[in-house]
C-alpha cells in the first residue's frame, strides 16, 4: 500500500495531480486544502496518502498533513461515508474546527458541507462524534475563547480556517457583539455568510 508519495508535479486537472517519482506518474484524488498548498507545476510535492481499493478501481487521495489524513479515514469508518463526501468534509472544515463543531453538536455547521442537508448532517453527527472526538485530531491552536485577540479575534480565526475571506470575515464579524458565547457567534456568523454566497 502507498502511504506517501513525493515528487514532481506533473498536472493538475480537476481535483486530480499527476506527480512523478521516480519516473512514475501517481494520479492522486486531492481536496481543496491540499490543491491550495501545491505549487506551481514542476514543483516539488509531499502528499500523505490513502490507498484506496475497490474491485473494479484503485484510488489514491492525497493530503498535505498527517492529520488531515487520519481524519479522512477515520471518517471512511463511519456509515455511510465515502471518500467524496469524506472529502467534501474536509473542504469545508479542517479537522481541527470539524471536531470542536462535532463536540459542540453544530448541525447547522455540517449543513455547509455541500450535499449536506439537516437529516444527514445529524445521521453524520453521530456517526463522526465517536470517530473523531480524540486529541490527535486537533492542530496547535489555541482553543476558541482562549485566544489573546478575544471574541472577534476568535471568530476571524475560526472563519479563515473555513477558508472565508478576509472581506468576507470582517463584514459579518464588525456586525455582532464583541462579547457572548463564541460558539454561538460562529455559528450565526455561518448563517449570514450562507446567505451572502
Amino acid at each position: 500500500m502507498i502511504g506517501s508519495l513525493r515528487g514532481r508535479l506533473l498536472d493538475r486537472h480537476g481535483d486530480e495531480l499527476l506527480v512523478e517519482v521516480g519516473g512514475i506518474g501517481y494520479r492522486v484524488t486531492v481536496g481543496d486544502a491540499a490543491q491550495r498548498a501545491v505549487g506551481p507545476l514542476g514543483t516539488e510535492v509531499l502528499l500523505y496518502v490513502h490507498h484506496y481499493v475497490r474491485e473494479d478501481a484503485e484510488t489514491l487521495y492525497g493530503f498535505g498533513s498527517p492529520v488531515e489524513l487520519r481524519c479522512f479515514e477515520a471518517m471512511l469508518g463511519a456509515n455511510r461515508v465515502g471518500p467524496s463526501l469524506a472529502l467534501s468534509i474536509l473542504g469545508v472544515h479542517d479537522p481541527a474546527t470539524l471536531q470542536r463543531l462535532l463536540a459542540a453538536g453544530d448541525i447547522d455547521a455540517l449543513c455547509l458541507v455541500p450535499g449536506v442537508g439537516a437529516k444527514t448532517a445529524q445521521r453524520l453527527l453521530i456517526e463522526l462524534q465517536a470517530r473523531l472526538g480524540v486529541p490527535e485530531f486537533i492542530d496547535p491552536v489555541p482553543a476558541m475563547g482562549v485566544a489573546a485577540g478575544g471574541t472577534h479575534g476568535d471568530l476571524r480565526a475560526a472563519l479563515g480556517q473555513l477558508g472565508y475571506r478576509d472581506d468576507e470575515v470582517n463584514r459579518v464579524v464588525s456586525g455582532l457583539p464583541g462579547d457572548g458565547d463564541v460558539s454561538e457567534l460562529l455559528r450565526e456568523a455561518l448563517r449570514q455568510l450562507a446567505g451572502a454566497r
